[in-house]
C-alpha cells in the first residue's frame, strides 16, 4: 500500500539538532512543509553525501518554509557521536532524528524488517501533514538534494495553483499546463 497523498501517522521520538537533543512529534510538522528523508544508518558510506548534500542547501529549503527531518533507526546518540566525528555531517543544521523503535519508520511504510533499517526514502509532507511526494531509491543509489528542491517547488507550486500541474523537467518560473479535455492527445 502507497502512503502517497495519506496523512502522516501520530509520531514522538528525540532528535538531535545543533548540539541539543530534542523531543520532535507530527504535530511538530503540521503548518509547515516538510521533508523526512530517511537513510540506512550514520557512520556508512552513501548516506552522509545524501545528508551532505542536503545541508548544502538548508538554506534554500529554509527559504521555502521547508524543515528537513532526516531519520535513520539509529538512536539520537549516535547521530551526536557522528556528528562530532565528521567534518561532511558536522556541518548540518536540520533535524536529525532517532527512531531506534522502528515506529516512524514503519509509520512511512519504510522499513526493512529483516535488518530494522529504512530504506533510503524521501517524502514531500504539505502543511496539513498530507504526503504529497515519495522517491524509494536501492541502497547503492544516492539522492540529489537539488532535484528535492526542484520538487519541493514544484509540489508547493500545484498547492498554491488548483488546476495547474508541471510537466517533466519542471522549474520553477517554467510552463504549467492546465488539464482539460482540449490537451487529450495533444501533448
Amino acid at each position: 500500500m502507497s502512503v502517497l497523498n495519506t496523512k502522516i501517522k501520530p509520531f514522538k521520538a528525540t532528535a538531535f539538532k545543533e548540539g541539543k537533543f530534542i523531543p520532535v512529534t507530527d504535530q511538530d510538522v503540521l503548518g509547515k512543509w516538510a521533508v523526512f528523508f530517511f537513510y540506512p544508518a550514520d557512520f556508512t558510506f552513501v548516506c552522509p553525501t545524501e545528508l551532505g548534500d542536503v545541508a548544502d542547501h538548508y538554506a534554500e529549503f529554509q527559504k521555502l518554509g521547508v524543515e528537513i527531518y532526516s531519520v535513520s533507526t539509529d538512536t539520537h546518540f549516535t547521530h551526536k557521536a557522528w556528528h562530532d566525528a565528521s567534518d561532511t555531517i558536522r556541518k548540518i543544521k536540520y533535524t536529525m532524528i532517532g527512531d531506534p523503535t522502528l515506529a516512524i519508520t514503519r509509520n512511512f511504510e519504510n522499513l526493512r524488517e529483516e535488518e530494522g533499517l529504512a530504506d533510503r526514502g524521501t517524502f514531500i509532507v504539505d502543511p496539513q501533514g498530507v504526503i504529497q511526494a515519495v522517491e524509494l531509491t536501492a541502497e547503492g543509489i544516492g539522492r540529489d538534494a537539488a532535484d528535492l528542491l526542484r520538487k519541493v517547488k514544484a509540489a508547493q507550486y500545484v498547492a498554491s495553483h488548483p488546476g495547474e500541474v508541471c510537466p517533466a523537467k519542471w522549474n520553477e518560473g517554467g510552463e504549467t499546463l492546465k488539464p482539460s479535455l482540449d490537451l487529450v492527445g495533444k501533448i
